[in-house]
């Protein structure tokens, strides 16, 4: 495999192996026996009490992606090979590509988790850890590294970035109002432990056979205690007289506390009668104040010229485009040049909220079965993203519920289930949001949405 299609096999099969979903199980919603109802909506209860078990009580993992493996992998002669052998057309390849190409992580790991009966309604307590991983990749970076000098200019602007990870204490409660409607707030204590948010505004490059052409324009911001930008100085070609200094690696040394915040989840449930209920709640309404904001920025738009890179159409020749990709590869933060700006102090970030509706609807003749409809919306400027859920729920016994359900939204279609066992002294739940409909022999999802979730409690 080319260096160039490995850095960028890499970048993809990454982030889609490790894609995980807004958190939480959306097909226990609606699903009365599931216990973690609440951290979708602070005004839901429970029957019983619980504990969970440390870090077993609620694990998620998953994929949400409108670019996956199945994209960039393809089969040729019974070997798997990427999308840049040539073996792999561009038309065949490209009819995949978005113009925007969105990856996003949200994990949660549970380590404690309680709730209880009491204080005139129903109490919980959880301690987490949670990351929150988007990028968003143009469609133009793989067009030029699948097409090359096919094209003269590409444009390959609004490549963003972020990445944050803290720790979570929240404390929820809910209670009944009346008879109809009941409702519920969490308060969350945050503790910061790494932000990074870059944001690659413009970069045009315009190519030809005697080098390149470039117009720039970027900044990154990184709040993870310890970091130092590491620079190198060289010179742009043969042709240069001007040494230049630009940012190339970075150094973290003792990572640790780096931030504090505050958010609150709110939710409110209304029942209109024995059949229908409607519930509505925002999650994660909060900031992180981070400290340590180390800046590395181009200062604005910046214009060069390099030979550094010498495109020859020949594909023989020891300056073919597969060659020099190679270097351009390698050399992207020569591309950029960012330069060190140093700490610039503290800064607040918001965090991405999610809100969520549903409408639910009891079977009058058998009140067992119920169906919802649910929308989630991830409100997070260009990550932000929505699913629409329509749900069958059922509750037979007082230990065992199941759901099941369909999806439609920003990264396509998917079908999802939940099976709850929740007798009294031991409690366990699978489910999937997204089913996994085809897996690569190397066990990696072909799927743009697939996941897992699981976990062990103790209810009393």
């Amino acid at each position: 495999m080319k260096k160039k299609s490995l850095y960028i096999g890499i970048a993809l099969f990454s982030a889609s192996t490790l894609m995980t979903q807004a958190q939480n199980l959306s097909s226990g919603y609606f699903n009365d026996g599931y216990i973690y109802r609440h951290e979708m909506n602070p005004a839901f209860d429970a029957d019983r009490n619980y504990i969970s078990l440390p870090g077993l009580g609620n694990l998620n993992v998953s994929l949400r992606t409108n670019l996956g493996i199945k994209d960039v992998l393809f089969n040729r002669n019974g070997k798997t090979v990427t999308f840049m052998n040539k073996a792999v057309t561009a038309n065949e390849f490209l009819k995949n590509v978005n113009d925007k190409n969105r990856i996003g992580l949200d994990s949660k790991i549970q380590i404690l988790g309680a709730g209880f009966k009491g204080f005139g309604g129903y109490n919980t307590i959880s301690i987490n850890i949670r990351e929150n991983i988007g990028i968003n990749l143009p469609g133009s970076l793989l067009r030029l590294a699948k097409e090359g000098p096919a094209n003269k200019t590409y444009d390959i602007s609004n490549f963003k970035a972020h990445a944050d990870a803290y720790a979570e204490i929240a404390l929820g409660h809910s209670r009944s109002i009346n008879d109809q409607w009941r409702v519920g707030g969490k308060l969350k204590f945050l503790l910061g432990g790494a932000n990074v948010d870059a944001e690659f505004k413009k970069a045009q490059l315009e190519l030809a056979e005697e080098g390149y052409t470039a117009q720039v324009d970027a900044e990154v911001q990184a709040s993870i205690k310890g970091l130092q930008y590491q620079t190198e100085t060289t010179m742009r070609g043969p042709n240069d007289n001007h040494p230049h200094t630009y940012v190339n690696d970075l150094d973290v040394d003792n990572t640790g506390l780096n931030g504090f915040g505050l958010a609150v989840d709110l939710g409110a449930e209304f029942k209109l009668n024995d059949e229908w209920a409607f519930s509505a709640s925002l999650l994660d309404l909060g900031f992180i104040n981070w400290n340590n904001n180390m800046v590395a920025s181009t200062n604005g738009l910046r214009t060069f010229n390099t030979d550094d890179y010498i495109f020859n159409t020949d594909d023989n020749a020891d300056n073919s485009f597969d060659n020099e990709i190679d270097n351009l590869t390698e050399g992207l933060a020569n591309l950029y040049e960012l330069q060190d700006m140093g700490d610039k102090g503290s800064r607040s970030r918001m965090l991405g909220a999610t809100l969520n509706l549903g409408a639910e609807y009891t079977l009058p003749v058998y009140n067992k079965l119920k169906f919802g409809i649910m929308n989630t919306t991830r409100i997070m400027g260009a990550y932000s993203w929505t699913d629409f859920r329509l749900s069958a729920n059922v509750a037979p016994c007082k230990i065992f519920s199941a759901s099941a359900n369909i999806s439609e939204g920003t990264y396509g279609f998917g079908f999802g289930w939940l099976l709850d066992f929740h007798p009294k002294g031991f409690g366990f739940f699978l489910g999937m949001d997204h089913c996994i409909t085809s897996l690569a022999k190397q066990g990696v999802p072909l799927t743009h949405q697939a996941d897992f979730s699981m976990g062990i409690n103790i209810p009393f």
